[in-house]
């Protein structure tokens, strides 16, 4: 009997793989979309679930298979994914006709992660707009203004650490992702938190856990891909119950204390309880823990794989530190003078366009739309509500016809000389349109806040174990090098 029942489950599941994977080659027949025949159930994805390759190199095959293509067509597990290759084609998606592309995919639902889905980040529709109008005050130049303290607090700590460590050879992917940790904690949480000297503090061990898929996590992950009505009637959950817990104590906790005291704080719990709106507390934590996940990793990656760059390319570090120090001859740093340092801008959007943390922009269709032909000649294609698209952000960065020498590290493609040879639409590091990352202001300034310091008083070096040339780890969606990031701080005279 049981021998019988593992047969039919076996039976009934290859029957599933074979039907969903002629189904996916049907769907982009049908449109007449070019596409990479991929694995039954996993698509052009297997390499990446398994940590073989990183989600952009699986990307980047399908991407570079038809380079005449506007879009090509691209399956992930079952799901049929159409990837935009053309800017022009971008722009109408993501501004020009956006009516038709309000929403995200819906990676998480609200019963698989509470927290992501009820973040602006995955809210739809009017419930978004609303949310976003309520949020835009809370980040403007005047608001990112008053966090400025915290980010000059936790940039000492670092400057500790690195005294204390000079001229060894030290983890950067470790202590750049304590220090973005620790800066959220501070202006989105109102914690006071030194990941450097508490090194297993709980703020800093729960949220690495959000970032660092273990392989039930990311099993977890395709199974809410794949059945997203079979995962919500099973309450599937990715993240563990006490990551929720850890999260929604916080904010609850300090809210009360703030009300009950009548005191304040310049942070983002402050802010948003200072909007007009009136928030319910599962409201303001979806907020705050989507201000956190989007500060931690994103901006994380983006510090560790500029110093890895620096460390790789003394010439482009001297021409920075030169810079740096002209500027501090003559004026403090500050958050109204920043926007002068106009190289170290340069920088960070060449890692930016290098190395970019955002992969895609993903959008859902939400009414039908018709995509112009695929290519000339070819019929147009009709996109249905709930059908999905990637806007292609890294491939459009590394593609040659659009930055030649891709691979080459050289912030000279942003200066004001060259910047107008970039083509609209093929750097979007931060997305683009009604959608585009609402904390981008923050984010540059936790970047540039601490790549200053750090080269004003310490020259970086190439060390035995610093990768060169740099290649993705393996990973579903974290930018990090292959072997991590190892260089050596040696103190300025």
């Amino acid at each position: 009997m049981i021998l019988e029942f593992f047969i039919f489950l076996l039976t009934t599941f290859v029957v599933y793989c074979v039907y969903s994977y002629k189904k996916l080659h049907k769907y982009f027949e049908k449109k007449d979309i070019k596409y990479v025949p991929g694995v039954p159930i996993f698509g052009n994805v297997l390499k990446t679930t398994f940590l073989k390759c990183h989600f952009v190199d699986d990307m980047m095959k399908v991407y570079n298979a038809y380079p005449d293509e506007r879009y090509v067509g691209f399956m992930e597990f079952t799901l049929p994914v159409i990837l935009i290759r053309d800017p022009e084609l971008i722009k109408s998606i993501t501004i020009k006709d956006f009516d038709y592309f309000t929403d995200h995919r819906e990676f998480f639902t609200e019963e698989s992660d509470p927290l992501f889905a009820g973040s602006l980040l995955l809210m739809k529709g009017n419930r978004w707009r609303d949310m976003r109008t309520t949020l835009s005050p809370a980040f403007t130049a005047s608001k990112m203004k008053l966090m400025m303290p915290f980010i000059l607090d936790n940039t000492n700590n670092i400057l500790e650490y690195l005294d204390e460590n000079q001229s060894r050879e030290v983890n950067v992917d470790d202590f750049i992702r304590r220090y973005t940790n620790d800066v959220i904690a501070s202006a989105g949480f109102g914690l006071q938190v030194n990941s450097l000297k508490e090194k297993d503090n709980e703020f800093y061990k729960l949220g690495s856990t959000i970032f660092e898929f273990t392989f039930w996590q990311r099993m977890m992950f395709m199974y809410t891909s794949m059945f997203p009505e079979l995962s919500r009637k099973t309450k599937a959950r990715i993240f563990p119950d006490e990551t929720y817990s850890f999260f929604r104590n916080i904010v609850v906790s300090t809210m009360e204390y703030r009300k009950k005291e009548k005191v304040g704080r310049p942070d983002m719990i402050q802010l948003l309880m200072e909007t007009p709106k009136e928030w319910t507390p599962d409201e303001i934590i979806g907020q705050v823990f989507i201000f956190f996940a989007a500060g931690f990793e994103t901006s994380a990656s983006a510090l560790v794989m500029t110093i890895h760059e620096l460390a790789i390319h003394p010439d482009i570090q001297n021409k920075l530190f030169d810079e740096i120090k002209s500027f501090s001859e003559k004026k403090e740093l500050t958050f109204d003078n920043i926007s002068e340092l106009k190289y170290l801008d340069c920088v960070f959007n060449e890692t930016l366009r290098k190395w970019s943390p955002a992969i895609i922009l993903d959008r859902t269709c939400v009414k039908t739309y018709e995509l112009p032909p695929p290519r000339e000649g070819g019929p147009p294609c009709v996109i249905n509500p709930g059908e999905v698209v990637y806007n292609m952000v890294n491939c459009l960065h590394m593609d040659p016809k659009h930055f030649p020498d891709p691979e080459v590290y050289d912030p000279e493609r942003f200066s004001d000389e060259n910047k107008h040879n970039i083509k609209p639409f093929t750097f979007m590091p931060f997305g683009s349109g009604p959608r585009i990352c609402i904390g981008m202001r923050f984010a540059m300034i936790e970047l540039k806040v601490l790549m200053y310091h750090i080269l004003l008083n310490y020259k970086i070096v190439k060390s035995e174990k610093t990768m060169d040339p740099i290649f993705l780890k393996p990973h579903n969606f974290n930018i990090k090098a292959e072997n991590g990031t190892w260089a050596k701080f040696e103190k300025r005279a």
